[in-house]
């Protein structure tokens, strides 16, 4: 999976300089994630990309990557990782995440110059 994290984060950064969010379809395609289940390995390399922010002390530059069926919010998955990784305690919708990922991507948007 950290190949395809790796193709992920430099569009991640481009979207995070200009201050911007990016669907998981439109980011699946301008990485260029290999067929079948793009979205889906998206998603996963999402996590990965969690993982290796957390690890550092960074900003969760998966904040940047929305769902388009979630009103502008990442899929639950996003904040059941931050869950795990000790980063969030809440529901994975709702008031709550929203806050979350509003302060968090204000957060990437800060460390990337946005």
């Amino acid at each position: 999976m950290t190949a395809l994290a790796d193709l992920l984060r430099p569009v991640l950064e481009d979207r995070a300089r200009a201050g911007a969010t990016i669907i998981y379809a439109h980011l699946a395609q301008a990485a260029d994630v290999p067929p079948p289940h793009t979205v889906h390995k998206t998603a996963e390399a999402l996590e990965a990309l969690m993982e290796q922010d957390a690890e550092h002390g960074r900003p969760l530059l998966a904040a940047v990557a929305i769902s388009k069926a979630r009103d502008g919010i990442p899929a639950p998955g996003f904040f059941q990782k931050a869950t795990e990784l000790g980063l969030y305690f809440g529901p994975d919708r709702g008031p709550q995440a929203a806050t979350f990922h509003a302060l968090e991507l204000k957060k990437v948007w800060a460390a990337y110059g946005a």
